[in-house]
């Protein structure tokens, strides 16, 4: 089970960030990743982590969005900087007993339907 928090409107140039609690499921080592639903269009990757720390992103995020995982916590996170008002969206946590996203691993090469474990999303809003 996964249960995100942390949205909220915020202001561009703003900040956010979201977490993802993992309750009764095998999170060690399993690839963990952030969708976003923006209104009206379909679901896209946003950012990938591996249980060894490998980290991937969209290019439209890179380098203003941080994933990272607190293992002892079985906690997932989002750090969203200098957000924009195309960020704005659903945001939701993902992962799957049988995926794994380690060294090696490029963004893209998992896709939305390989993700069986879904949270419930949580609205990012950024007004320009």
């Amino acid at each position: 089970q996964l249960m995100e928090s942390g949205g909220g409107s915020v202001q561009a140039g703003g900040s956010l960030r979201l977490s993802c609690a993992v309750y009764r499921y095998p999170y060690r080592g399993r690839c963990m990743a952030w969708f976003r639903q923006p209104p009206g269009k379909e679901r896209e990757m946003v950012a990938t982590i591996g249980g060894d720390g490998t980290t991937t992103y969209a290019d439209s995020v890179r380098g203003r969005f941080t994933i990272s995982r607190d293992n002892s916590k079985n906690n997932l996170y989002l750090q969203m900087n200098n957000l924009q008002a195309e960020d704005t969206a659903m945001y939701y946590c993902a992962t799957d007993p049988g995926l794994f996203c380690d060294e090696g691993y490029r963004f893209g090469d998992a896709i939305e339907g390989d993700f069986g474990y879904w949270g419930q999303g949580t609205q990012v809003t950024v007004s320009s």
